[in-house]
């Protein structure tokens, strides 16, 4: 598996991911990795298990990560992403449906950079997807001293 991964999906539904990965790809965004839960994201990010030996250095340019995960939920693994240093300033869109104001705030308080509602409606969804794409793959100035 190649190194160079612009974005990595953390979703445990495939549909979503192969929509993100779909959309994304129709801004012109060609390296998208899916992957199905929290610990395989981690291991992935991190180099570990079937991961050993990865560049940590490559690390994606972004993170969109679901919250609701089988084995280790979104909101460990992005505490687990801001307590490593390879991982610590890759931005971070979790895209949830939960609209419970308590469970948003943890997720800024553990370090999210931005949250975005799921919808299940396609127009709406590649909308959002191209807003993400267009701001934190083209606006947004990345942090020069983080490896991103």
């Amino acid at each position: 598996m190649s190194n160079k991964t612009d974005v990595l999906v953390v979703d445990d539904d495939p549909d979503y991911c192969e929509l993100a990965s779909e959309a994304l790809k129709a801004c012109g965004q060609q390296t998208v990795l899916c992957l199905y839960d929290g610990t395989e994201a981690l291991d992935w990010l991190h180099a570990k298990g079937p991961y050993a030996g990865r560049d940590t250095t490559a690390q994606p340019r972004l993170v969109l990560l679901d919250l609701k995960l089988v084995a280790l939920d979104g909101l460990e693994v992005l505490r687990q992403m801001r307590a490593a240093q390879p991982t610590r300033n890759v931005p971070v869109v979790v895209v949830s449906g939960t609209d419970d104001q308590a469970v948003l705030r943890s997720c800024y308080e553990a370090g999210a950079n931005s949250i975005v509602r799921k919808t299940a409606d396609p127009a709406e969804f590649e909308r959002k997807m191209r807003g993400i794409f267009e701001f934190w793959l083209n606006v947004n100035e990345q942090n020069r001293e983080s490896r991103v």
